[in-house]
């Protein structure tokens, strides 16, 4: 429990959950704050010496990656300050619903309005500015499952009128992210919705019920759909599809194995120099790897595991049963987009097209993971509480 003596503390008494909650307010989560800053650095980093000679190769400017993304840090940074200081969160459970209808009709518009890149439709182009509205829907996603969960809107109804919500949820997604394609984002949704019913103590019977449906209609997706069929073989035997996707996969674990245990230093890398394709987006960390080295590699992945661990300890003290659902689908999102990136450069699964969080390059991503952030942050102010 709080020391309630402390100066700083503040007591606030609001209504959540359909009790009455005493928040006590406090300074930000500093270590969780660290991390954060610590990936951010890293990745900004690691974007500049990632991506000079295709930059110079492409707009004979060899900053111009680095310098748009540095802009995006810096936008970032201020998204992140104002969500964890100005912007309660509380306010922004009074406008989710509002955010959520919002995220779902982009998701539509996307389908007939956006621009084509690499056989997907998933980016409005906006002068030089690309948005994915998948990365609003993420969060969208997650504030209405918390929400929904943490009131028990269906609680006493039948199993089938209690699934509705989520099933309707999930099969409109599932549907505009296979239109789009967008497979790797369908599995950090389907992961996302899984992990909030679970921590927010839905019936063991619904979410298997869900879950089942869920694993048989994304395999259905992946069957069906030729763009899935052609990742799967690739990722079978990239050797023999160079021309048509093997390439990367095969780049990305020469550079790898390249780098062994030290690396070979930092802006040292010989994969960047062309051979492996855009590698300052998803397969940045197998540039890392090849500068960096095994020890490097791994104080990162313990960064992301460090992230989770304390983002898990926030959603443990926060006030709120909607909160800690909050910190948990956000943190659960991070974990989820990093562990398969990281099974994508080691070939551990197909090329998904997915980005690896604070380090790839791209704007909207970055926006909104530090909006995120700011959000946990701000949750982390009210760790403690009190029942009135």
């Amino acid at each position: 429990m709080a020391n309630t003596s402390t100066t700083k503390k503040k007591r606030i008494i609001e209504k959540e959950d359909a009790k009455n909650v005493v928040r006590i307010k406090s300074g930000i989560d500093r270590p969780f704050l660290i991390i954060v800053i610590l990936l951010v650095a890293i990745g900004t980093i690691m974007v500049f010496s990632a991506s000079y000679a295709y930059a110079q190769s492409k707009f004979e400017d060899s900053y111009f990656f680095a310098v748009r993304q540095l802009r995006w840090v810096i936008f970032g940074t201020g998204a992140m300050l104002f969500f964890a200081y100005v912007l309660d969160y509380l306010i922004i459970r009074r406008f989710q619903k509002i955010f959520f209808y919002a995220s779902m009709a982009l998701m539509v518009l996307v389908l007939f309005l956006g621009t084509e890149a690499n056989e997907a439709t998933r980016w409005f182009q906006i002068g030089p500015i690309s948005i994915q509205p998948s990365e609003f829907a993420k969060l969208a996603i997650i504030l209405y499952f918390s929400e929904h969960i943490s009131l028990k809107k269906n609680a006493g109804k039948s199993t089938i009128r209690q699934l509705l919500p989520y099933f309707t949820v999930a099969l409109f997604m599932a549907v505009t992210l296979a239109l789009e394609p967008h497979i790797s984002c369908l599995f950090i949704v389907m992961g996302l919705i899984a992990v909030l019913m679970f921590f927010g103590d839905v019936p063991l019977k619904q979410l298997l019920i869900l879950g089942s449906i869920a694993i048989v209609g994304v395999a259905a997706i992946v069957l069906l759909s030729g763009h899935a069929i052609a990742r799967l073989q690739v990722w079978w035997h990239p050797e023999n599809y160079l021309q048509n996707g093997g390439w990367q996969p095969l780049q990305s674990l020469l550079a790898i194995g390249s780098g062994g245990f030290w690396g070979v230093g930092l802006g040292q890398s010989t994969q960047k120099h062309l051979y492996l394709p855009e590698p300052q987006n998803d397969y940045i960390f197998a540039i890392l790897c090849e500068e960096l080295g095994f020890v490097f590699a791994a104080f990162v992945i313990l960064l992301f595991v460090a992230l989770v661990w304390r983002g898990v300890y926030i959603a443990k003290h926060a006030p709120s049963t909607y909160a800690s659902l909050v910190v948990i689908g956000i943190i659960s999102q991070v974990a989820i987009q990093a562990l398969l990136n990281f099974a994508v450069v080691t070939n551990t699964l197909p090329s998904t097209g997915i980005s690896l969080p604070f380090f790839s390059y791209g704007g909207t991503s970055l926006m909104m993971l530090m909006a995120e952030m700011g959000i946990v942050l701000n949750i982390s102010k009210y760790s403690y509480h009190e029942k009135g």
